[in-house]
């Protein structure tokens, strides 16, 4: 499900882009959880990096789109905006905030399924490189580059970051389905190593960054090496 924010003041303007959204979803077989909001100040009060698109109108009463995007891109660098304006010499400051692009009012259905599909592209080719954790009823992106192991207790995993770790029930067979072929290898039945931040191998240890020592069991061992070996020779990056 493609998660989007439309932030309009304007309710016929914003009931124009549900409505298009809709067509969209009946035409490209697509699901879409639509979010409203009249104002940049209700969307940037208490933003989460929930988003994929946001829908940005530029002028609004207490807070314009410019400014609520300035704020939402200090804690959401990856979320794609759009604007939605009736000024385009204004929608060239876009670039300051990395816009995708913007669609001129009233906004003609051909013209906005166009960006719609322009940003669901992105969002496909760049959602390659992230994994979604559902962590205590709220959804997490991680970046993949940044696990540095994932860990099975019992029915739960924990998924080690450079920048912390995220708990939550499942099995690590299904972390393994999700990440193949992004340089993840088991070394044992109870770990799962992203062969980027292995930095060295002693006997039956893997070392990683962060002080981590896991176990490669026997059985596993060839494999592994054989593994990071490629990694490290270029043919798996």
């Amino acid at each position: 499900m493609i998660r989007i924010g439309i932030v309009e003041d304007d309710a016929a303007s914003a009931r124009l882009l549900v409505e298009h959204l809709r067509r969209y979803e009946r035409e490209h077989d697509e699901d879409f959880a639509v979010s409203l909001f009249d104002d940049g100040s209700k969307v940037v009060d208490g933003y989460r990096p929930d988003y994929d698109i946001l829908l940005l109108d530029i002028q609004m009463a207490e807070m314009d789109g410019f400014t609520a995007a300035e704020k939402i891109r200090q804690v959401d660098s990856d979320v794609i905006i759009v604007f939605i304006t009736n000024m385009a010499q204004y929608a060239i400051r876009g670039y300051e905030v990395d816009a995708l692009s913007y669609v001129l009012k009233p906004v003609p259905y051909f013209a906005f399924s166009q960006e719609i599909k322009r940003s669901l592209q992105r969002i496909r080719r760049r959602s390659a490189d992230y994994l979604m954790l559902s962590v205590d009823g709220a959804l997490i992106r991680v970046d993949t580059a940044q696990i540095v192991f994932i860990e099975s207790i019992k029915h739960r995993v924990v998924v080690h970051t450079t920048d912390g770790q995220y708990s939550m029930v499942g099995a690590l067979k299904a972390m393994e389905a999700q990440l193949e072929g992004k340089n993840f290898f088991r070394s044992n039945s109870c770990y799962l190593v992203n062969l980027r931040h292995v930095t060295g191998v002693k006997q039956s240890t893997c070392q990683l960054v962060g002080g981590h020592d896991l176990t490669i069991s026997r059985p596993r061992k060839r494999g592994f090496l054989d593994a990071l070996t490629d990694y490290v020779g270029g043919r798996g990056a």
